[in-house]
């Protein structure tokens, strides 16, 4: 539970590093709730995920409706929301979408939070300030936009621009970062580190932009997943070393794992076509169709080009379905 004055000790402190944002300050930090979740100890992210996730979301409208990053509510057998007084509410994971990494909540009672304004995160400009908010009363961080540039995750998960902020907030799972009108500008996903002029490294907050929401929302909403067919899912986990793919991990019982690819394997190729990088590699596999297509791949294994075919499938179909409390 948040405890008051801890609380009011965190706004204060954030009056002081925004140096006098032009909006209501206060009133957007009302609209950061902290997102509790359990789930399953079988479910199938139980073991790279944990059983026990805690983040922040942003409340969206006024009917409680609250956006956090996917990961936190993935499998969620049940979901808490606590608002900034430290009130908790019973919520339902009603939607998770695997592309753009968003996931929506639901309060099942009146949340009494006031909704943050969607911002325009294509306006956003290296140097912008923004306020990066977590729930639980912690601190809020006043930081800058530092880069906006595609984003490769190892888990199958590519963005055409993320947007990455620094300093880095400590809680950044599920975090709002509002802009300087006090709109929304996307939610914390990650902590990275990025390779400063200098040469030295620096912690930074890689941020889902807000414009991948409003097209998909009505279908989130809707549906739960966005209405159209899902990409071919792999199960492998990659990493960059040098100018080569490589397996890092796989996904147990995935497709991938099915196939016969194993870690240590270098990703050369797709249909033939050779991978220049992570992001390369995703769109070569994403184009062979639609969740369900084989996906030809040509990996190196002990020096030795090897080829394979890997029946991608759906990821969802691999996760427990979310259930109303």
């Amino acid at each position: 539970m948040i405890d008051k004055p801890r609380r009011e000790a965190s706004r204060t402190a954030v009056r002081n590093i925004a140096g006098g944002p032009s909006f209501d300050l206060d009133r957007a930090l009302r609209s950061i709730v902290t997102v509790q979740s359990s789930v399953p100890e079988d479910a199938y992210t139980a073991q790279i995920l944990g059983e026990q996730r805690t983040g922040s979301g942003v409340v969206i409208r006024e009917s409680g409706l609250v956006l956090t990053i996917g990961y936190l509510i993935t499998e969620a057998e049940t979901v808490w929301i606590a608002r900034y007084d430290g009130r908790v509410i019973p919520g339902h994971a009603l939607a998770i979408d695997q592309e753009s990494g968003f996931g929506l909540v639901q309060a099942l009672d009146r949340l009494d939070c006031p909704a943050l304004e969607l911002g325009r995160s294509g306006d956003a400009r290296i140097g912008d300030s923004v306020v990066v908010a977590a729930g639980g009363g912690t601190k809020a961080v006043h930081a800058s936009v530092v880069a906006k540039q595609e984003f490769a995750g190892y888990w199958e998960y590519f963005l055409e621009e993320a947007i990455f902020t620094s300093p880095a907030h400590p809680f950044w799972g599920g975090a709002g970062a509002i802009d300087a009108w006090g709109k929304l500008l996307g939610v914390g996903s990650l902590h990275v580190e990025q390779l400063t002029m200098q040469g030295g490294p620096r912690d930074i907050n890689m941020i889902v932009p807000i414009d991948l929401l409003p097209p998909i929302l009505d279908d989130l909403l809707t549906y739960g997943r966005v209405n159209k067919p899902a990409r071919p899912w792999l199960g492998i986990y990659s990493a960059e070393s040098g100018d080569e793919v490589v397996v890092a991990a796989l996904a147990e019982r995935g497709p991938a794992a099915s196939a016969g690819l194993r870690r240590g394997d270098v990703l050369a190729s797709v249909r033939g076509a050779e991978i220049a990088d992570l992001g390369d590699f995703y769109r070569k596999v994403w184009r062979c169709g639609e969740a369900g297509a084989e996906v030809p791949v040509e990996i190196i294994r002990d020096g030795r080009a090897l080829g394979l075919k890997v029946q991608s499938a759906d990821r969802t179909a691999f996760l427990k379905r979310p259930r109303l409390q």
